[in-house]
C-alpha cells in the first residue's frame, strides 16, 4: 500500500508541475521552470531577460517579477499539500479545489538588487491548515546571493 501511496503522490506532483509550467500563462511568460517539488519544498528557476528588467539603468530584475515568482512558488507548494490530502478524490474534485486556491496576503522584502543571469526561488511550508497555508519563500541569484524573501498566505479551504 505504501508504494501505491508514493506513486499517487508522485503523480500529483507531476500534475502540479504541468499546471504551473504549462497551464498558467503568466508563469510561461516569466519562463518559470520547476527544478524540484515535493511535499516539503518547491524550487523554481528562471533566466534573466531584457523584458524582465525593472530598472534599465542598473539592469536589475523588476520587483513585480520577483513578487510574482515568489507568489507562484509558494502557491505551488500549497497546492501540492492540498492535493496530497485529496488522494483518492477524482481529478474533477482536485481541479475544482485547485481552482479555489488563491493568495490572500503576500509580503515581500527586497534585500538586494536583482542582478544575475539566472534566479532560483524556493518555498518551504510553515503551516498548512484546513483553510489557509503559509509558505515562506526566498529568491537567490546565480551567485547564491539572497535577493528577496517573502511570506504568503494562501486560501486553500
Amino acid at each position: 500500500m505504501k508504494g501505491n501511496s508514493n506513486q499517487n503522490i508522485n503523480s500529483l506532483i507531476e500534475m502540479a508541475v504541468k499546471v504551473y509550467e504549462d497551464r498558467i500563462p503568466f508563469n510561461r511568460l516569466l519562463g518559470v521552470q520547476v527544478e524540484s517539488l515535493d511535499l516539503d519544498q518547491a524550487v523554481v528557476g528562471f533566466k534573466m531577460r531584457d523584458d524582465l528588467v525593472g530598472n534599465y539603468i542598473q539592469e536589475i530584475l523588476h520587483g513585480g517579477v520577483i513578487s510574482a515568482v515568489l507568489d507562484a512558488t509558494g502557491g505551488m507548494l500549497a497546492s501540492v499539500g492540498i492535493l496530497n490530502r485529496m488522494i483518492g478524490a477524482s481529478k474533477d474534485e482536485m481541479a475544482q479545489r485547485l481552482g479555489r486556491i488563491g493568495t490572500i496576503d503576500l509580503r515581500i522584502d527586497f534585500l538586494r538588487p536583482g542582478r544575475g543571469k539566472t534566479f532560483h526561488a524556493l518555498s518551504n511550508m510553515m503551516r498548512t491548515g484546513r483553510k489557509v497555508a503559509v509558505p515562506r519563500m526566498e529568491l537567490h541569484n546565480d551567485q547564491n546571493l539572497l535577493i528577496a524573501v517573502g511570506t504568503g498566505t494562501s486560501l486553500v479551504g
